[in-house]
């Protein structure tokens, strides 16, 4: 070989081994995402939305300065409640409370805050409606249940119909949480039909993965004209997770609650109907369990 081409040699190797380089560390930026995020839960039956974030982003003028004027007097509430106390209450109030009403119906503006929906999304035939109930003081969720599953060819079970409230929002959409550490029990006051019913709590999480954990206890409704005034100890509720129950138990996080729901899926068919009057949380002194259900250690003490 002449001296002449060792040079042009050199370069052509050096050039072959960078790009060599340069696409070992590329490569992990061309995975999928899904080995990255953990992508939503679709439905069966349910088409993928092939859409990219902002083309779901309304550009509109005057809903953005709705938006801005509604920001700011949410951010000058808040900013004013933190001078008075947690929550806008008295440091006294608030550490001598012993009962606290969070949901109670007394007019239309109370249903904005909660959400109904049954497998008719996903092409089942269950309904479900929400309404105020006689003389405007209670709420009535009514509907049919029906489990024929639908003809997908995916969905294999059905028949469920849930009622949830919403996520509350802070200024600039941030996410509003309900602090309940200092309660142990949740209290219903509710006239059923005797049917079972599905009490489920979602609070905040820390990963991704687990965005659908819920905790869920039952609710058995006697039926006639009577209330039935129900306490609930925190500690009963149970992990799970779209709908298993988790081996892994841990007890319920009170300081950041999301929301409160209730889902009806006996698998009988037919008309339902369950009116609330108010959902709140009281302390209960007599009830000192912490949990009430067997805590695996991955790492037993030796």
């Amino acid at each position: 070989m002449s001296l002449a081409l060792m040079p042009r040699l050199f370069v052509t190797r050096l050039v072959n081994h960078h790009l060599l380089l340069s696409a070992s560390s590329v490569s992990p930026l061309i995975t999928s995402k899904r080995t990255i995020i953990q992508e939503p839960y679709r439905r069966p039956g349910q088409p993928k939305e092939n859409k990219f974030p902002w083309e779901k982003i309304n550009f509109d003028l005057s809903k953005g300065l709705a938006g801005i004027k509604k920001n700011v007097s949410l951010l000058k509430k808040e900013f004013l409640e933190r001078w008075v106390g947690p929550e806008g209450k008295p440091i006294i109030e608030h550490l001598l409370e012993q009962n606290r009403v969070v949901w109670e119906f007394r007019g239309p503006e109370s249903l904005d805050q909660w959400v109904v929906s049954s497998d008719h999304e996903i092409g089942g035939k269950s309904e479900v409606y929400l309404k105020l109930g006689k003389n405007n003081n209670t709420c009535l969720l009514y509907g049919t249940l029906n489990s024929t599953p639908p003809r997908d060819g995916e969905t294999r079970y059905s028949g469920y119909c849930t009622m949830k409230s919403k996520q509350q929002m802070a200024s600039f959409d941030r996410k509003k949480h309900f602090d309940w550490s200092s309660f142990n029990t949740l209290h219903l006051r509710v006239r059923g039909d005797g049917r079972p019913w599905m009490v489920n709590i979602a609070s905040e999480t820390f990963f991704s993965h687990q965005k659908d954990d819920i905790y869920s206890y039952f609710l058995y409704t006697r039926g006639g004209p009577y209330w039935q005034d129900i306490k609930i100890p925190f500690s009963k509720f149970f992990l799970t997770h779209r709908g298993r129950i988790q081996d892994d138990q841990h007890g319920l996080w009170l300081d950041k609650v999301d929301s409160v729901g209730f889902t009806l899926g006996d698998k009988a068919d037919g008309p339902f109907q369950l009116e609330i009057d108010f959902i709140g949380v009281c302390k209960d002194y007599a009830h000192t369990e912490e949990f009430a259900y067997e805590l695996y250690k991955r790492n037993p003490e030796v």
